[in-house]
């Protein structure tokens, strides 16, 4: 039969790839199994990364190629990236390959070494282990998620900057001191609030935040902290999710929330092992991409080092 709308998996809710009666329903009534998933495409790659097991199990029996990709992955990938190891394994029993070669040498095999769980996989030769490099990435993202902890940061915008102090980065973006500062009324959004910000000093650089806003992670700010270095910044909107910028030597550039389906099919490996590494911890992502080795959240969520009111100008510029 020809598969329409009602047929195939535009009715499907996101949160429905956890129910095997429902998605039986839908491939008895003639869904392809092999594509037809909205802007994701292939139905085994979106129950790798949010369905059940059973119905990871149902679609890999339904499957044309279990290994098949889509942008340079295939579904087992997606399921070790996303952290679904029920879903990983399921998909090994049904005969996807763990160590086939994608994503610029990381396979899903490979990937699974730099996760909390590197013995998923058993490992067919030793020379497929991480570099002393990337295992010291994993090494230094573990301890920094866990120094930072878990925090309140909806609402917050922060940037972190390599190789400079917080007194440069002040002078850099002409700020002058803040006498007297309420910090409880800035959260409640006083009409001064836009231009203060906390600025800090770490091991690797300094912290600029305004945890009552976005300012932080502006244009404006960015770029003129990075001048002969590199700023990573983001901002949690409590409305639309976290976004943020990356500026190296006054060039911006935009990224997006951390995600399977966020990293290019041609990002170099250190990229692809940072999105999987600080999967979920955005604020952690922005200092390890700025080397800040922060020993715990204060300055991120204050109180900080010293505050600074920013001249009236145009920062989305």
């Amino acid at each position: 039969m020809t598969v329409t709308d009602e047929a195939g998996w535009f009715n499907i809710p996101w949160d429905g790839w956890t129910d095997l009666d429902l998605v039986r329903a839908q491939l008895d009534g003639g869904a392809d199994p092999n594509s037809g998933v909205r802007i994701f495409e292939k139905p085994l790659h979106v129950a790798a990364e949010r369905g059940s097991p059973e119905v990871v199990a149902e679609l890999a029996m339904r499957v044309d190629d279990i290994d098949a990709e889509h942008r340079g992955r295939t579904a087992l990938w997606v399921a070790v990236f996303e952290g679904r190891l029920d879903n990983a394994r399921v998909l090994v029993s049904a005969g996807a390959d763990p160590w086939r070669i994608m994503m610029d040498g990381w396979s899903p095999g490979r990937l699974s070494l730099a996760s909390p769980t590197p013995d998923l996989f058993p490992v067919p030769s030793p020379e497929i282990g991480l570099s002393e490099a990337e295992a010291a990435a994993v090494t230094e993202a573990r301890r920094l998620i866990t120094a930072l902890g878990g925090f309140h940061y909806d609402g917050l915008s922060v940037a972190c900057v390599a190789g400079i102090t917080a007194v440069e980065a002040a002078v850099r973006l002409e700020a002058v001191p803040v006498d007297r500062i309420d910090v409880e009324g800035l959260h409640e959004g006083v009409p001064e609030a836009e231009l203060i910000v906390g600025v800090t000093d770490v091991p690797g650089g300094c912290v600029i935040t305004q945890p009552w806003g976005y300012t932080s992670s502006t244009p404006g700010v960015v770029r003129r902290v990075s001048s002969g270095t590199v700023c990573y910044s983001m901002y949690s909107n409590p409305k639309g999710g976290n976004s943020g910028r990356i500026a190296r030597d006054d060039v911006v550039e935009f990224w997006e929330p951390l995600s399977v389906h966020c990293i290019s099919p041609d990002a170099p490996a250190e990229e692809i092992l940072a999105a999987h590494l600080y999967r979920d911890h955005p604020v952690a992502f922005c200092c390890a991409g700025a080397d800040l080795r922060l020993t715990d959240a204060r300055p991120i969520t204050g109180p900080a080092d010293i505050w600074r009111r920013l001249p009236e100008r145009d920062y989305w510029i």
